[in-house]
């Protein structure tokens, strides 16, 4: 029996990518790199060649009609992955302008041939081959009609390339519209489309890998961001990774209140995700923070995201600012302040997934999602939710247990959850209200539910001291109404006799 052919994978030298393609580009694949202006095709292909390009295995770039490559090389060294000492070396440029204005298709196509035979490169880049077919003025009719249709030319550029053994890149110009009944779509092994979504003053990037041969690339578009370091990809997570073994939801973990763990039925379950929801300042950070204190008083390591306050300013609003910062400088604890613009959940999550694999850490807590929303790009809010789940999934199959904080306006008149509808996507839901009792505004919090497990339907006044929250003995069962924000005592007669 024949043996089956091994592909070997280049990698991209973006991070993220190599998981978006499915693990790198195939050797001696024909790639098409797509877009619109501006969406960052150069750069990608300058990701790729620094990547790969070696005095032994060196890399053509061709340049057209665009940027000369005295251009192109002046915006590419700013950019951190640019090593100026393989230049001539490893990477050799081509500029062909002056081929495409006085001989169209056919001339250039030559000169590329050419430019192949004679330094055998184990790399290619033709940047950007949309441009030869705009200067050589001829629309498909015309082409189909003359002496080399655009079919053949870029059939005869493919085989050429491949049977050169060389790993092709394509730059053009598109509009998705484009993608129908073209030549270089059907040829193409690989096809790779960057968009530039706009929406009201917001704009983002992202990467839709739409064809790759021989390998099974991550289906949907993905966040992507140009920085200092060039182009990178934050994958949407789609399987979340197998949970641990140790963990076990029969284990409980302190909240560091005890009077609320017993409400919850001896703590929370190990792996599972909590909400926190209730008005400003009825202490959901007091409480994330106590979470993650007794976390350390365990030996357990903690990570928090915060998206409202910088860590400083966030330490110093929390009267456990000072146990928090000790946690810091011994390692067991650490702080994500993430809010550059315009963000996607999964670069969150990316962030969050680092830490907690660089920290060991067993607890995470998420300060709030209600910033956390206001943090995403108008286009990623729109489909929060699924966001959100993916993302606590993710989280809790590394084996972290989640604690979330969200807010919720509170009316003084009527019991609700939270603001977005997420609280099924939580396992447990504790909320903390005002009501007004006796002539005095008082906290009061309750566990709505803790799934799989049994737990206190109490509702149980609360106080925040200098010490944090301590929740006070006894029920609010002498009280009629106690969740309609303004319980009244109930007469003796009521509490005693039977109904």
């Amino acid at each position: 029996m024949t043996e089956r052919v091994r592909i070997k994978r280049l990698p991209s030298g973006v991070p993220g990518l190599d998981e978006v393609l499915g693990g790198g580009f195939p050797e001696y694949s024909f790639n098409l790199l797509a877009g619109g202006p501006g969406g960052g095709k150069t750069t990608l292909a300058h990701q790729i060649v620094f990547a790969n390009a070696t005095v032994e295995r060196p890399a053509l770039y061709i340049s057209i009609l665009g940027e000369p490559p005295i251009k192109l090389l002046r915006y590419q060294q700013q950019y951190s992955f640019f090593d100026p000492s393989i230049l001539g070396k490893a990477i050799r440029y081509v500029h062909l302008g002056q081929d495409s204005v006085s001989g169209g298709l056919s001339q250039v196509l030559s000169s590329i041939v050419r430019a192949v035979d004679s330094q055998s490169p184990s790399m290619v880049v033709v940047d950007s081959f949309r441009a030869v077919l705009r200067q050589s003025g001829l629309g498909l009719a015309a082409v189909i009609a003359g002496e080399m249709d655009l079919q053949n030319f870029i059939q005869r550029l493919a085989l050429h390339l491949t049977s050169s053994e060389a790993t092709t890149f394509l730059l053009g110009e598109y509009i998705d519209t484009e993608s129908d009944n073209n030549a270089v779509f059907t040829v193409a092994d690989g096809i790779i489309w960057l968009h530039q979504a706009l929406d009201r003053n917001s704009m983002v990037r992202k990467l839709q890998v739409v064809k790759m041969r021989g390998q099974c690339p991550l289906p949907g578009l993905h966040p992507a961001r140009i920085s200092d370091h060039g182009l990178r990809v934050f994958p949407r997570s789609s399987q979340p990774e197998p949970r641990p073994e140790s963990v076990s939801a029969s284990r409980r973990l302190s909240t560091g209140v005890s009077p609320l763990d017993e409400m919850l039925g001896g703590g929370i379950p190990t792996g599972h995700t909590t909400l926190v929801v209730g008005p400003s300042g009825s202490g959901k950070t007091i409480l994330s923070n106590q979470f993650l204190l007794e976390g350390g008083r365990q030996g357990e390591c903690g990570v928090i995201a915060v998206f409202e306050k910088r860590p400083r300013e966030y330490l110093e609003m929390t009267p456990h600012g000072p146990e928090l910062a000790q946690l810091i400088h011994d390692g067991k604890l650490q702080i994500l302040y993430l809010r550059p613009p315009d963000l996607s959940i999964d670069e969150i999550l990316l962030e969050l997934r680092a830490a907690i694999l660089r920290t060991g850490a067993k607890r995470a807590v998420i300060d709030s999602l209600s910033g956390l929303e206001l943090a995403l790009a108008p286009t990623f809010r729109e489909d929060f939710r699924e966001s959100l789940s993916r993302m606590l999934g993710t989280l809790t199959s590394l084996g972290v247990t989640v604690m979330s904080t969200v807010e919720q306006c509170d009316s003084y008149t009527d019991f609700r959850l939270t603001p977005q509808t997420v609280s099924f996507l939580t396992d447990a839901v504790i909320t903390q209200r005002y009501v007004k009792l006796e002539g005095s505004i008082k906290r009061v919090m309750s566990v709505v539910k803790v799934r799989a497990s049994r737990h206190s339907n109490e509702l149980r006044e609360y106080e925040i001291t200098a010490s944090g929250l301590t929740v006070l003995p006894g029920s609010l069962g002498r009280y009629e109404g106690p969740r309609s924000g303004s319980p009244q005592k109930r007469e003796e007669s009521e509490r005693t006799e039977p109904r």
